[in-house]
Order: structure tokens, then C-alpha cells, then sequence
């Protein structure tokens, strides 16, 4: 834990195509932290819009960042246009040398592993992209929240408040946390135990693979060419 007397320097990167709940879910908490400035930074000032379509708008440029305490890193299909995205993988690679935290939502961390921060590091991820952590020097964990360090990673997309959540205790205490959800009123009740790939039907789970196949497919060969270029050995055969 952080001395409290320390200010803290939060950012979260801002993209086109993000999953806003990979953003806006974490910013819940983040932004209710004690003592610390939280701002969202995109390359550039321009608003961009979700997956969805919502229309979302950064406090600042990446050059107009310090140098953050804590980077969260959403995920969302966006995350493809930044895998060889040179200034952004550069930023992350930059502010992970000096931040206190690193925390990745979603398919945030294979932007992390674009940027190769995820050798030998324990992680997870959206289910859909679970077996592509190794192609990145990982070692996958299958649990909604990995803690390895100074790194927390959230799986998919809801899973960022409960990762969240665990940063915010992280740095300021269980108390600090435990207040932030109460506020929150998080108190989840879901009416269907279908969120994850283990608990949903089998005919649901069957139908949501292939809704995200295709994209499933261009992420694994996105994965494999940075492999390669990382010097990363992996297996010859894929998974679709």
C-alpha cells in the first residue's frame, strides 16, 4: 500500500473501437481513489467512439501525460489497430518503466504483450483471446482477476471493477476499497450463471464463438506475427 500523503498520477488510454466498459466500469472506481488525479489520454484530443458506437473524449494527448503512477489498459476489437501502433506500444513501454501499477482489462493485456511486458508475468484475458497470453510470453491464469506484482489483470470486460477494486485496495487500503463499492452500490446479482465459458450453455457458448470468430482468427495470426518479432517460440498450429 502507498502511503496516503502520496498523490497519486492514474491514466487510462483511450482508443478508437475500446469496449467503454472496460473503461468506464474501472473509472468507477479509479476516479473515487483518495488523493489522486485521474485522466484519460488519447493520441490525440479527437473524441472516438466504442465498439457500440458511444462517443468518448480524452482529457489529453499522450505527450501531454506525466509519468503515471498507475496506466489502466482497456480492451475492446480496437486493440488490432494498436498492436503495431509504434507510439502507442512506445507510451506504454515508457510508463510501465516508472508506474507503481499496471492494470489491464480485457484484451488490454495483448496490447501490453504487443509491447512486451508480458514475458513470464501471470495473466488473464477476455475467454475469447485466453489462449493467446503464451504468444506473448505469458503464463495464462484462468481466474476473473491475476495479481503478479505490481500488475493486476482483469479478464473480460466486467471484470475490470472487481480488478479495479483490488487496485484501489492495493493502493489505498481494503477500508479506501470497500468504501469506493458501497458508493458504487456493487453488490452484483446476476440473474443468469452464464458469464463465463465454464458456466454458460452449452448451445449459448457454442453461438458466441462463432459470433467472434473471425475476429478470434485475426488476433491469433496479429499474436503470431508479434511473437515472431518478439523472438517469442511458439507452437506451428493454431487454434480457431
Amino acid at each position: 500500500m502507498i502511503p496516503h500523503d502520496t498523490h497519486l498520477h492514474i491514466g487510462s488510454l483511450l482508443f478508437e473501437g475500446i469496449d467503454q466498459i472496460d473503461l468506464t466500469g474501472p473509472f468507477e472506481v479509479l476516479s473515487r481513489i483518495p488523493n489522486a488525479t485521474y485522466r484519460i489520454y488519447g493520441k490525440t484530443a479527437a473524441p472516438v467512439r466504442d465498439v457500440k458506437g458511444l462517443r468518448l473524449t480524452p482529457d489529453a494527448t499522450l505527450a501531454e501525460a506525466p509519468p503515471l503512477d498507475v496506466l489502466h489498459m482497456p480492451g475492446g476489437y480496437g486493440q488490432e489497430a494498436l498492436m503495431d501502433d509504434a507510439e502507442v506500444l512506445g507510451w506504454i513501454r515508457q510508463q510501465a518503466s516508472s508506474a507503481c501499477s499496471m492494470f489491464s482489462v480485457c484484451t488490454g493485456a495483448l496490447i501490453c504483450g504487443a509491447a512486451g511486458l508480458l514475458r513470464g508475468r501471470r495473466a488473464t484475458t477476455h475467454w475469447s483471446a485466453f489462449h493467446l497470453l503464451p504468444l506473448f510470453g505469458a503464463i495464462p491464469v484462468n481466474e476473473r482477476v491475476v495479481v503478479d506484482g505490481g500488475w493486476i489483470f482483469a479478464a473480460g470486460v466486467t471484470a475490470g471493477i472487481d480488478g479495479a477494486l483490488r487496485l484501489a485496495a492495493e493502493l489505498r487500503g481494503d477500508e479506501a476499497a470497500q468504501a469506493i463499492q458501497l458508493h458504487m452500490a456493487y453488490a452484483p446479482e446476476p440473474p443468469f450463471d452464464s458469464g463465463t465459458p465454464e458456466t454458460a450453455p452449452a448451445a449459448i457458448l457454442e453461438e458466441a464463438r462463432r459470433s467472434v470468430r473471425t475476429m478470434t482468427v485475426q488476433r491469433e495470426r496479429t499474436a503470431r506475427r508479434i511473437a515472431a518479432r518478439l523472438g517469442i517460440a511458439v507452437p506451428a498450429a493454431g487454434r480457431e
